[in-house]
């Protein structure tokens, strides 16, 4: 495994209590893990099983090649910067460890992903499942293999009682070595708010069930291993789906063993959010841990710090919706952008001799 993220860091940052005279230095190797909504990454064909018309040449986007590799340059770009911009709080050489994505519509589009750009450079795997939403859009997970190491994956579909026609995007869930450590990924692309955030948040609750049924599965299989949940939820921090189903704290003082903590919910609160819509911003794209990733113990991988990646070449730069995501289409009109939404990251350390 590559030596990536090595970094100087002293005792007293990481909230040790010594004196500065005493003050020791450690090594610590700095992991990256990311999401991002690709917002509509459909390739160029017809398929007749899904409602995927519009992303064809002669659909209402009139999307062809042209179009379409546009969008794979975009993406590769943005993706290539996450976690190795000047402005990124710990600059790494080779970028996030793992990636989960949303709104793909098939493995082939993330094939051609990361074959594009400096992404082309990188040594990227994927795992991918088809699910049975209407549109055809599913999630998935792109990682360094010099990174992480992909042990098992699975794909889990929401069975609800309650809706029992709905066909909503499976849940990825992907087991591996990160750090030596062993770590599950669950991506996520929870049911949207069509007909109204109130009406439809009961879809979300039982997509939230899942999840929390899904951790704690793994973590019960196997106490010492470590879960991160990661989506676009169509929720905020702050909803029942997150707050109460997950149990997702927004401070770490308030996680218990065996709960989780919503690493996304401080930001909110600030005012910083990944998607806007009418004048008011939301943290849909968030990034939840288990409880045994959070502490000052580094000797074991643990949380450091998040952020939402909104940097300047990802916004609209005039008119009406300055400083919202920069789309691909937005009303009608072609804009060569790259999502709706904003990106999320995480950065965990682990001490290394």
């Amino acid at each position: 495994m590559k030596k990536i993220g090595l970094l100087l860091l002293a005792v007293f940052l990481l909230g040790s209590t010594v004196s500065q005279a005493q003050t020791q230095k450690k090594h610590y190797a700095i992991y990256a893990v990311a999401f991002y909504n690709l917002e509509n990454l459909f390739d160029t064909i017809n398929d007749p099983s899904t409602n995927d018309e519009e992303f064809t040449p002669s659909g209402s986007y009139r999307w062809g090649g042209l179009k379409y590799r546009n969008k794979l340059n975009n993406l590769a770009y943005a993706i290539s910067n996450f976690a190795t911009d000047n402005t990124s709080p710990f600059k790494l050489k080779n970028g996030p460890a793992v990636i989960g994505v949303s709104e793909v519509e098939n493995r082939q589009v993330l094939e051609d992903l990361i074959k594009t750009g400096k992404l082309a450079q990188r040594n990227y795997g994927i795992v991918h499942y088809n699910s049975p939403d209407a549109r055809g859009i599913d999630v998935g997970l792109i990682y360094d293999k010099d990174q992480f190491t992909v042990e098992s994956s699975s794909s889990a579909r929401l069975h609800s009682e309650e809706f029992p026609t709905l066909r909503t995007r499976d849940q990825l869930v992907v087991s591996g070595r990160l750090a030596g450590e062993r770590v599950h990924f669950i991506v996520n692309h929870w049911p949207s708010r069509l007909g109204g955030e109130k009406q439809s948040s009961p879809k979300r609750e039982a997509a939230a069930a899942l999840t929390k049924h899904l951790a704690d599965s793994l973590l019960a299989a196997d106490p010492d291993s470590k879960v991160i949940i990661m989506g676009d939820l169509n929720d905020d921090p702050n909803n029942n789906s997150c707050k109460v189903v997950l149990g997702a704290k927004k401070k770490q003082q308030e996680v218990q063993p065996g709960g989780f903590f919503n690493t996304m919910w401080e930001m909110y609160d600030r005012g910083i959010g990944t998607l806007a819509y009418n004048g008011a911003w939301n943290l849909f794209d968030q990034i939840i841990i288990s409880a045994n990733l959070v502490g000052k113990d580094r000797s074991t991988l643990k949380y450091v710090r998040s952020e939402v990646f909104n940097r300047d070449f990802l916004k609209q730069k005039e008119g009406k919706y300055k400083g919202y995501p920069l789309r691909t289409h937005a009303a009608g009109a072609y804009l060569n952008g790259y999502s709706d939404h904003f990106p999320t990251l995480i950065y965990l350390a682990k001490e290394v001799q």
